[in-house]
């Protein structure tokens, strides 16, 4: 690289010393300077920044275009009229700097997403933040039998990776016997239907997911096991408090688009979802019934090798934000304290309104199997441990809400 720069820097030495004039010398090293300066933007931006890469690379090109365009007119036209067009290449460099000042501040926004939380719920590892039983359990399985395998939705991986913790033997399930799985609620259902998991823990299937099953001529067993809330949260600034069901279904169809119409400030509501199939998009189309849902907010992100994939957009806590999810994840695996949860009907979410049943977007979370003679011999054992007093303990300890 460095002989390759010396070269360079003489070949535009022995060009400036043939050139006749300064101002010809003077754009040859402007316009090489532009042009190794915009080389390494690219592949800078090429590297290390995937947020609005196309419109910077744009930017780039119309930048040094523009520069070029300017030195070459400099040397033809002695008139300062010319200088009119260094507003070009100026309004690139501003322009280029606003998008990346809005890309770094969205990207110190906190985000509430469906991430990776295993390290914290690993099974049988120190300080790990499983609940646990102040007994011996009335079922224990032993290295010899055929355990079942389980997989489940992000936000109930705690609570059944504390039912395995408590009867199955001691092991690293997670790196070698891969046993106990959270490959979030859409592959959970596709692991399930593919043989790959024999229980998985989730809300229930969509229609799609289903239908699924029903086509393969799969009888899917559904055993609720605790029950959950679905919740709405904003920024903590956001003056909003309390919307109802018919504001959600409006701002989620696309009719409400403004704050000011729920009497806040007048800014666009950002709507964030959930990807297709998930454990809460479900649950929002459960509660959207026959009104379709407005097109969800995308976002380009970076894949392996540099490529890059559009998305349903990650929740960013934009202050006219709002997004959902469920109770426990949002308060107690994200913990992230610029977030609030909003009432709906009058009625703010909690572990007695959902016992009550008085929130409105209360439901059950389900252990999901397959019911053929197939199954695996200890599904229906495990099951009913979970529905007996020792299971639904730690479903409670976990912080979830008992069913029984």
């Amino acid at each position: 690289m460095i002989p390759i720069a010396i070269i360079a820097v003489i070949l535009v030495i022995l060009v400036c010393i043939k050139l006749k004039t300064n101002r010809q010398r003077i754009a040859v090293i402007i316009g090489v300077a532009a042009g190794v300066l915009s080389f390494f933007a690219f592949i800078l931006l090429a590297l290390f920044f995937t947020v609005q890469r196309s419109i910077l690379f744009s930017l780039i090109l119309a930048f040094y275009a523009s520069l070029v365009a300017f030195l070459i007119l400099w040397n033809i036209i002695k008139t300062k009229k010319v200088y009119l067009l260094l507003l070009v290449p100026v309004i690139c460099i501003l322009t280029a700097t606003g998008v990346i000042w809005h890309a770094v501040y969205v990207l110190e926004l906190p985000t509430v997403s469906e991430e990776n939380y295993e390290y914290r719920y690993r099974l049988f590892v120190e300080n790990n933040k499983l609940a646990i039983l102040d007994e011996k359990p009335n079922l224990k399985f032993t290295i010899y039998d055929d355990l079942p395998v389980l997989d489940g939705a992000t936000a109930l991986l705690p609570v059944y990776a504390s039912f395995a913790q408590a009867v199955y033997p001691k092991n690293d399930y997670r790196e070698t016997e891969r046993l106990v799985l959270s490959s979030r609620t859409p592959e959970a259902y596709e692991n399930l239907l593919q043989g790959k998991a024999d229980i998985i823990f989730c809300a229930a299937p969509s229609d799609a997911q289903k239908n699924q099953f029903i086509e393969s001529g799969l009888n899917l067993k559904l055993v609720p096991i605790g029950r959950e809330a679905f919740v709405f949260f904003v920024n903590k600034k956001n003056i909003v408090d309390n919307v109802t069901i018919g504001d959600i279904q409006g701002i989620y169809s696309g009719k409400i688009t403004n704050w000011k119409e729920l009497n806040w400030a007048n800014k666009k509501i950002r709507a964030f979802q959930r990807p297709e199939n998930s454990g809460s998009q479900t649950m929002l189309e459960k509660i959207m019934g026959n009104i379709p849902i407005m097109e969800p907010r995308r976002e380009d992100v970076s894949e392996g090798m540099g490529g890059i994939i559009n998305r349903v957009a990650v929740y960013k806590n934009f202050p006219n934000a709002i997004g959902y999810s469920f109770l426990f994840y949002s308060t107690e695996m994200v913990k992230n304290d610029q977030i609030k949860l909003l009432s709906v009907n009058g009625v703010h979410p909690s572990r007695k309104t959902i016992q009550d049943g008085s929130y409105p977007f209360s439901d059950s979370f389900y252990a999901v199997y397959i019911d053929d003679v197939n199954k695996n011999v200890n599904v229906e054992f495990f099951i009913e441990w979970i529905l007996s007093e020792q299971g639904q303990y730690l479903v409670e300890q976990m912080g979830y809400t008992p069913i029984r």
